[in-house]
């Protein structure tokens, strides 16, 4: 049973949880924080915002008690100007590293919990440059607007109008 079905907790969290990450100062590898700062300034009902520079095994503390959870990050292997996927709980490479991928991020809320997670999408933004001190590129501001357009509808989907 996921955790925010449990009558005996009160659920003090947003049910939609956005979570981009990234460095800005790294080029285009602050689309993440970027995308989740235009997302934060709406003030939108029901949805909490969260930003760091790298997914961590303590993120899995972040999805309880959520409905839905979009992940948001810079991709270079992205088709432009930005993909999406559904996610799955895996144990990959990344697990016993200092990063770690959103998959094993709701790996460990299994782990934890003993249930499944809320339904997790990769958000994943076409970014062309990552050099340090580089300011965004052109194409990454085109893709960020683009994933913001299709994220206005799929949040619809979630919450309503």
């Amino acid at each position: 049973m996921p955790a925010a079905t449990h009558p005996d907790r009160p659920i003090l969290t947003a049910p939609l949880l956005i979570f981009g990450w990234g460095n800005p100062s790294r080029g285009d590898d602050a689309l993440g924080p970027l995308f989740i700062e235009r997302i934060e300034s709406l003030g939108l009902a029901g949805v909490e915002c969260v930003t760091d520079f790298q997914l961590q095994v303590e993120n899995a503390l972040d999805i309880q008690d959520r409905q839905c959870v979009l992940f948001v990050d810079a991709s270079i292997s992205a088709a432009a100007p930005f993909s999406t996927r559904l996610l799955a709980p895996i144990h990959d490479e990344s697990f016993s590293t200092h990063a770690i991928t959103p998959e094993a991020v709701m790996q460990v809320y299994v782990d934890l919990y003993g249930e499944i997670p809320p339904p997790c999408h990769l958000l994943a933004i076409r970014g062309e440059s990552f050099e340090l001190g580089a300011d965004l590129s052109l194409a990454a501001a085109n893709h960020l607007e683009a994933a913001l357009s299709w994220t206005f509808d799929w949040l619809k989907q979630q919450v309503g109008p």
